[in-house]
């Protein structure tokens, strides 16, 4: 038998709000701060931002690191830092690994380097480490005074959902005692102007499943978890991935990779899908992904299942997206005060869409002895496809 990972503790922040507490507060309220108009350099675009101040700068000696993503990463650390420092007592410095997710790193910081330096004197204080790919793990073991594996995945909007699958083969594989994972993005004209251009976003809040869906709202955020082999309330109880390679940006519109991930995942926990008591949804309100999505979603759970997109309420943080959406069904199973996140739409239902069950109303998962099981689902251009199950 497989050996169990469990997910302890979360950090968080997006445009819910700076912290777990805040986050789970406006998800009561339904409401997001964060989301919004935000100037581009072409104009304005409605997106999800984070509001905090960020001002946890690297320490000096990571002071080249210093740049929004990077700091959007060390506020979501600093919610579970002190877990982090237990078990760096606990195991050693050496036993403790970092796998994170992005896609675009700090590529915000060079766009304004180039765009911009006089005004903001980014030439001084630019350094090209900040918008590599691959930095985003190395820079927080080093931050967090880690020596285990530490290593970055780029799949676009599957990127973090995949680094909790790749922590769980690190921590079943003995390489480390505990795993920092999750994933961070922050906004950028990169993905805010490259969305447009491919009339992918929507100039109002996005409204996923609705037949009046216009597409997605980027945004930023960060999400991280400790995870382990130590038993906890939550544990990681199935990973389903798979790559169909439809086309680079297209989802397959029968969903088939997509329905792969899923019953791969439903077969790793080694339930059926009547097991699953939420799901989260990926719900981009685009035109093809939603329908893709509702067609394998009717196919898996044909007797229904409780469901939401929580990017109206976050944006889609691209590679943050995944840990992120975990997050939130994290809360759902660790803390009994959390009820199921909302569908925020029009509620102008799609007649080409099968009928799901999306929440709208204060729902709980049932607290019963019985064990209860939440998914979320992660689809990315390109075909690649996560779904990722925790149990309670």
């Amino acid at each position: 038998m497989a050996l169990p990972v469990y997910l302890h503790a979360l950090g968080m922040v997006n445009a819910l709000g700076d912290d777990v507490p805040s986050i789970v507060g406006a998800l009561a309220r339904g409401e997001a701060p964060g989301m919004g108009p935000v100037a581009t350099r072409t104009g304005t675009a409605f997106a999800g931002s984070v509001k905090a101040p960020l001002d946890l700068a690297p320490p000096a000696s990571l002071a080249h690191y210093d740049c929004r993503n990077n700091r959007l990463l060390l506020a979501a650390l600093a919610h579970i830092r002190a877990a982090i420092e237990a078990a760096r007592e606990r195991f050693g410095a050496g036993r403790i690994g970092v796998v994170l997710g992005t896609s675009t790193s700090g590529i915000g910081a060079a766009e304004m380097t180039f765009t911009q330096p006089v005004q903001h004197d980014a030439a001084s204080t630019f350094d090209y480490r900040q918008m590599e790919i691959g930095t985003a793990a190395p820079f927080a073991a080093a931050a967090l005074d880690l020596r285990g594996p530490a290593y970055t995945i780029s799949t676009a909007c599957t990127s973090s959902a995949k680094a909790i699958v790749a922590a769980r083969r690190l921590l079943r594989a003995n390489l480390c005692d505990a795993v920092v994972a999750g994933g961070v993005d922050s906004l950028c004209e990169l993905t805010l102007q490259g969305f447009a251009s491919l009339e992918s976003t929507s100039p109002v809040r996005t409204n996923p499943m609705s037949a009046q869906r216009r597409g997605i709202n980027i945004g930023e955020a960060a999400a991280v978890f400790l995870m382990s082999r130590e038993e906890g309330p939550v544990m990681l109880a199935g990973a389903g991935e798979s790559s169909d390679a439809h086309h680079i940006s297209a989802p397959d519109p029968a969903g088939a990779g997509g329905e792969l991930a899923l019953r791969a995942a439903l077969g790793d926990a080694g339930i059926g899908a009547s097991a699953i008591g939420y799901v989260n949804l990926h719900a981009t309100a685009t035109i093809k992904n939603d329908l893709m999505e509702a067609h394998l979603m009717a196919r898996v759970f044909p007797d229904g299942v409780a469901a939401s997109g929580t990017k109206p309420l976050t944006g889609h943080a691209l590679g943050a997206a995944g840990a992120s959406e975990l997050g939130l069904a994290w809360l759902t199973l660790a803390r009994d005060d959390v009820a199921l996140p909302r569908h925020l739409w029009d509620g102008e239902a799609d007649p080409a869409l099968p009928s799901l069950d999306l929440v709208q109303d204060v729902r709980y998962l049932p607290r019963s002895g019985v064990r209860q099981y939440v998914m979320s689902n992660s689809f990315a251009f390109g075909g690649s496809n996560v779904s990722l199950i925790l149990g309670r």
